[in-house]
């Protein structure tokens, strides 16, 4: 499908309504550096092109893998990835495994509708994830972070972690954090901390800044927090205590900072 028509959210619409697959080219949403020169030098021959900031654009740029040729993709109507499936692995698993291809994509799209994520636990251990980096400044003042949580035991903390390096507001300002659940079932907390604190493994977040606890799966839940002088924070992702111990989720965070 010619990507152009995916801008379009009446076409989303109605490829959501009908759960048809479509393909898009790695050309136009220009994936590598030769990609993006020979779209540069079309741009002016096509009609329409695709809008890379479109959500839709965003949620697949999300889920590619480097270096792999074709990504499967299933994207929720809210433009959450719920499941992605590099084809160069996928053979290979077929292979090794002795498994039908038609059998393996079928269960990747069950897995996806189900809400457990597939792709997503082979690019997470067992440990916080530590290379989430968010940088705002005067000139860019919001960014989206999207990741995934997980469920720890009931008591304890398993955070996935998004430093928010937000120095260069000299004169402070207030930080907005608008975070969006996934559709899978576990909901999720988030806890602020100063970069200089210890996050904690179990027990209450006592020394957190401000929380947004218990946000049910598919809402929005919302911190602010009002800092005097420019700082790095630590955003502590976890789902909430009550969900099966190891269920994961997908949340996307929209991160901003309004000047004093």
């Amino acid at each position: 499908m010619r990507a152009g028509v995916l801008s379009d959210d009446r076409v989303i619409e109605f490829l959501n309504e009908n759960f048809i697959n479509v393909w898009v080219s790695n050309v136009e949403l220009e994936r590598t550096p030769r990609k993006q020169a020979y779209m540069a030098r079309r741009r002016e021959e096509l009609s329409k092109t695709f809008d890379r900031t479109h959500p839709l654009a965003k949620a697949i740029m999300e889920g590619w893998k480097e270096h792999s040729p074709v990504d499967c993709l299933v994207i929720a109507p809210e433009y959450d990835v719920m499941g992605k499936l590099p084809l160069n692995d996928f053979f290979d698993d077929c292979f090794q495994k002795d498994i039908p291809e038609e059998d393996a994509y079928l269960k990747f799209l069950e897995d996806s509708l189900g809400g457990k994520l597939p792709g997503f636990k082979d690019e997470h251990s067992d440990s916080p994830s530590n290379g989430l980096n968010v940088v705002l400044n005067p000139e860019q003042t919001e960014q989206e972070v999207l990741d995934i949580l997980r469920t720890p035991r009931y008591g304890y903390q398993d955070y996935t972690v998004v430093e928010i390096d937000a120095t260069a507001f000299e004169d402070g300002g207030t930080l907005a954090i608008d975070i969006r659940m996934g559709t899978a079932k576990p909901g999720g907390s988030f806890d602020l901390y100063d970069s200089d604190t210890e996050l904690p493994t179990k027990g209450y977040p006592d020394d957190a800044l401000t929380s947004a606890w218990d946000i049910p799966s598919g809402q929005i839940g919302r911190i602010r927090h009002h800092f005097d002088e420019g700082k790095v924070f630590k955003l502590g992702a976890t789902g909430t205590w009550f969900n099966e111990k190891g269920s994961i989720n997908a949340f996307l965070a929209k991160i901003s900072v309004e000047e004093n």
